[in-house]
């Protein structure tokens, strides 16, 4: 019986530790397992096709993994970025058995890029989501929704509007209220920096100067490294890099506006704080000691939601999915297999 039991054990113990054991080969075998999706010929991209009040479009997606309870989908910051920084996740999603979606929203790198004003409209985006939801067959039984900076505003609209379609939403390093941020970025941001380099930043600002080249010189050290990425920009990862090289200022100028060390443009007055309290699914706020945004109104966000939890970066910055990483993708992780399991 004792001989029997350490068998067993020995057996077991040989599952875990080797990667080529039977249960773990048959769970990636099926995380693996693209047969009979339509995107397989492509290796998990798909173009599609979305209505506009301009005309019909296309824009980018990629799938990358296999799993019917699990899907998430990336809403890329700018607004005008690209889905190119989220690649940071290759290195642990598959791992953890997370199916996910890449996606350039409308006008972003790998999409269509019209030359149409008046789609730059937070309302015409989620009705985009929505479209880009249906086409991949995604709802509330396995539709995770992660929107980081400006697609964080993005999936907050998108949960108000459609959240009977959501199993959990995660909003990454963006406040409820573009006014908020703009007095923490007055008040805690700023009066932190050089005051000369801050003067002549605003000079630049105010004299509309924001294309000359002194503009990011001055900010990449004073304010990129130290709220956006914390490190030196020249070992900034490359699909950073990547994403920033980018950015469509058609799309990013309008809504955003021209200053980097605050928000304006259309956004100028978005606010949903009052709000929050009407999303019911599970949700995960994202905050960071050092970001742009302020911390603690994040936190305030995870207890607004009616099912909220708050995962604070000690380490991490606006792009904490770098600077702060295993916290950032540990707390994602948990959260995701948390909902699914029925523990949240």
């Amino acid at each position: 019986m004792k001989r029997f039991a350490l068998l067993t054990v020995v057996a077991l113990f040989r599952v875990a530790c080797n990667p080529g054991s039977e249960p773990h080969r048959g769970a990636t075998e099926a995380y693996l397992d693209y047969s009979g999706r339509d995107d397989v010929l492509s290796g998990g991209v798909k173009l599609v096709r979305v209505q506009t009040p301009a005309g019909d479009f296309r824009v980018w997606t990629k799938r990358i993994g296999n799993n019917p309870t699990i899907k998430v989908l990336l809403l890329h910051g700018g607004p005008g970025a690209t889905h190119e920084y989220f690649e940071a996740f290759d290195s642990y999603f598959p791992a953890a058995g997370i199916e996910y979606y890449y996606y350039d929203q409308l006008g972003s790198a790998y999409s269509d890029q019209p030359d149409a004003p008046e789609l730059w409209e937070t309302s015409r985006f989620v009705e985009e989501v929505e479209q880009v939801r249906k086409a991949l067959n995604l709802d509330a039984d396995n539709f995770y929704l992660l929107g980081h900076s400006w697609g964080g505003i993005l999936a907050i609209e998108y949960a108000l509007k459609y959240q009977q379609n959501l199993k959990g939403l995660i909003i990454s390093n963006m406040m409820a209220s573009i006014p908020a941020y703009n007095e923490y970025a007055e008040n805690v941001l700023m009066p932190a920096m050089d005051p000369e380099v801050l003067a002549q930043i605003k000079e630049m600002e105010a004299s509309g100067d924001t294309d000359n080249p002194r503009y990011m010189e001055l900010l990449v050290p004073h304010h990129y490294e130290q709220h956006i990425l914390r490190m030196p920009a020249d070992q900034w990862p490359d699909p950073v890099k990547r994403a920033f090289a980018h950015i469509n200022p058609k799309i990013y100028v309008p809504m955003q506006g021209p200053s980097e060390l605050g928000a304006g443009g259309k956004l100028l007055r978005w606010d949903r704080t009052a709000d929050l309290e009407k999303i019911a699914v599970p949700t995960l706020v994202i905050g960071a000691r050092y970001d742009t945004m302020d911390p603690a109104h994040m936190e305030m966000m995870a207890g607004k939601v009616q099912r909220g939890r708050y995962l604070f970066c000690p380490n991490g910055s606006h792009m904490a999915m770098y600077d702060d990483q295993q916290t950032y993708v540990d707390g994602v992780i948990r959260f995701v297999r948390d909902v699914d399991a029925g523990r949240f």
